[in-house]
């Protein structure tokens, strides 16, 4: 899931895979505003075969918690 979810962020705002780790925060570390978020989250969407409801992507505030958030979304399709 990093990997991809690191490859999302490298494509939508150019930061190297390498530099998105578990413990980075979106906003603090990763510098990524509110519409690449939303962009990132179209993304994560489609290559993770889910739904990330708005209210809960509020609540995603670092790298770990988006990955844990998609490994253990309830929409997701197994």
């Amino acid at each position: 899931m990093l990997d991809g979810l690191a490859e999302i962020i490298n494509e939508i705002a150019g930061i190297p895979v390498e530099d998105v780790r578990m413990g980075a925060r979106f906003n603090e570390d990763l510098d990524l505003d509110s519409l690449s978020m939303v962009e990132v989250v179209v993304a994560a969407e489609e290559r993770f075969d889910l739904r990330i409801p708005d209210e809960d992507v509020m609540g995603v505030l670092t790298v770990r918690e988006a990955v844990d958030y998609i490994v253990n979304a309830p929409s997701r399709r197994r």
